[in-house]
């Protein structure tokens, strides 16, 4: 690993490590210096435990046309028709760049040279490529490795994003009309020594993923905090369709197991969904039966353990066969069996977790935000492809696709530029802050935010539950705010604070659509209305 750069300034300023942020550093990187910052090691991200794959259609049987049908089924209507166009079209090049990045796939035996392609839910080819169980990870190691022997980029780890710099708000002498503002970077946090140092950055570029860790039970690791997001929007980007929460439906159900989830690749092979007394029930859901839209699956999952009062469902991976499962499936497999379940001749139990937000921070087709030289690709931005429902393995063929074109706008960008400096950034000010005397208060208001949101603002959802969030949101996030103004910093209250934002603005997307669409299931309003078949878009206006 490349030691840390002392002076905090660069071209192009990446907050994130997944494969968007790895993609967009190493396109931007052939023409400029690239600074990554990342709030743990660079492998930890949303990106490292991606199971599943990539979706390409690519396949003798496919067309561009059947991958995008597949995608608007699925987001319900509220897809951008032009964003999936090229999410399609650039899809089976961005899986080629990956191959000649050493990127290694599995193969078809049956077809020399061909790759193996998997089948999902949605989908109505298969044309997932993947790497076993672990494709995440083997795309991540091997991004990483080349932006780690990249001379023009340089990572930062184990450092977090505070808050983005704006022209406006941090450049004394400066009056800036909103609609002429623009980033300067970001102010970034030191896990370690709690220092905090403006970071320069002509052009920044957010692929901080998700925000998983607003529920109490989800797949994503501890990172998925919503930093980004949160930035985003207080520097005055709006955001969209924060209220479309995917639920995986398929987690481990086990006391140690910390959400481990059961890629949805494996009812693609012919796993079944059964009820407790072994009996099968997607049938009954969906004329895809198991391989129906994760939104589906997930609810009735959910409608089986309130109808049975169980706390979980069975999953049959054994009908796959020991071989199939030990070489498609190694990772899943061997970790299901430490947690002392014998996979191979009897169904596994499993619940939903929340996995992935279909919204985020508004994008053009470029990764552009409302503010300029603010970019955003990945899960953290809302580009219009996934709508009220991402379509599995989709995402990380968005990040590829999405992280592509921004980076070739950010370059174009410094070009327009030419050498501009970038102005002297002031030191970050403590105003006083003082160190807390008690931990406790900010634990339990982290608790109590996962806690509401997964009660209140879960799979299913009603009028007075969401009602009922939004006020207790609201008080538990004025409390970290003030938290947050009072004390000394350090990357607990920055989290809490972002998640507590993030949790605000989800229950106020959800509250203002009326109807069920996708993800968002409401039992007072049960059916789609052709007057909300449009983007949920919050404003600094619309929350305080």
């Amino acid at each position: 690993m490349k030691r840390s750069p002392e002076k905090l300034q660069t071209d192009v300023l990446v907050v994130g490590s997944g494969i968007a942020g790895l993609c967009v550093a190493l396109h931007t990187a052939q023409f400029a210096r690239v600074l990554i910052v990342t709030k743990r090691e660079g492998h930890e991200s949303n990106t490292n435990y991606a199971q599943g794959g990539i979706a390409a259609a690519i396949g003798e049987d496919d067309t561009l046309e059947l991958h995008e049908r597949d995608t608007l089924i699925c987001g319900a209507g509220i897809c951008d028709p032009e964003s999936v166009r090229v999410l399609v079209e650039e899809g089976a090049g961005e899986i080629a760049h990956l191959v000649s990045l050493g990127v290694r796939f599995d193969r078809d035996p049956s077809a020399p040279g061909a790759l193996a392609l998997g089948r999902e839910g949605g989908h109505s080819r298969r044309r997932i490529v993947h790497a076993k169980d672990r494709t995440g990870r083997e795309v991540e190691t091997r991004l990483l490795k080349l932006a780690q022997e990249h001379p023009r980029i340089s990572i930062l780890e184990n450092h977090i994003m505070v808050d983005l710099i704006l022209a406006s708000k941090h450049l004394a002498g400066r009056r800036t009309a909103p609609e002429r503002d623009r980033v300067w970077g970001a102010y970034v946090l030191d896990r370690s020594s709690g220092r905090i140092r403006p970071c320069a950055a002509r052009a920044t570029v957010l692929a901080t993923g998700g925000a998983g860790k607003a529920y109490l039970y989800t797949t994503n690791p501890d990172i998925a905090t919503g930093d980004g997001l949160a930035a985003a929007f207080r520097a005055g980007a709006p955001v969209a369709n924060l209220e479309f929460i995917q639920f995986h439906p398929t987690c481990l159900f086990h006391p140690e197991a910390k959400s481990f989830l059961i890629s949805e690749a494996v009812r693609g092979e012919g796993a079944k969904l059964l009820t407790s007394d072994g009996k099968p029930f997607m049938h009954r859901y969906h004329k895809l039966g198991d391989l129906a839209p994760r939104d589906i699956v997930a609810r009735a999952i959910d409608s089986e353990m309130k109808r049975r009062g169980d706390k979980f469902v069975l999953l049959d991976l054994a009908r796959l066969g020991r071989r199939l499962l030990r070489k498609r499936f190694p990772h899943i497999t061997s970790r299901v069996l430490e947690f002392g379940y014998d996979v191979f001749h009897e169904p596994i139990p499993v619940v939903p977790a929340a996995h992935y937000i279909c919204g985020g921070v508004v994008t053009d087709l470029d990764g552009r935000t409302a503010i300029p030289a603010l970019y955003a690709c990945g899960e953290v931005a809302c580009t219009g492809v996934h709508g009220a429902n991402r379509l599995a393995s989709n995402s990380l063929l968005e990040a590829l696709v999405f992280a592509r074109r921004s980076g070739r706008t950010v370059l174009n960008q410094l070009l327009s530029e030419g050498r501009a400096r970038v102005p002297k950034l002031p030191a970050w000010r403590t105003n006083g802050a003082i160190t807390p005397k008690e931990q406790v208060i900010f634990d339990h208001n982290w608790d109590a935010l996962r806690r509401i949101l997964w009660d209140y603002m879960g799979i299913v959802r009603s009028d007075e539950r969401l009602k009922r969030a939004a006020t207790m949101v609201r008080v538990l996030r004025d409390q970290i705010e003030r938290d947050y103004w009072r004390y000394r910093l350090d990357s607990d209250l920055v989290e809490l604070r972002n998640i507590g934002l993030v949790a605000d603005l989800m229950v106020a997307c959800a509250v203002r659509r009326k109807e069920s669409r996708g993800l968002h299931y409401n039992v007072d309003h049960n059916r789609p209305l052709d007057r909300f078949r449009r983007d949920t878009m919050l404003t600094r206006r619309d929350v305080r």
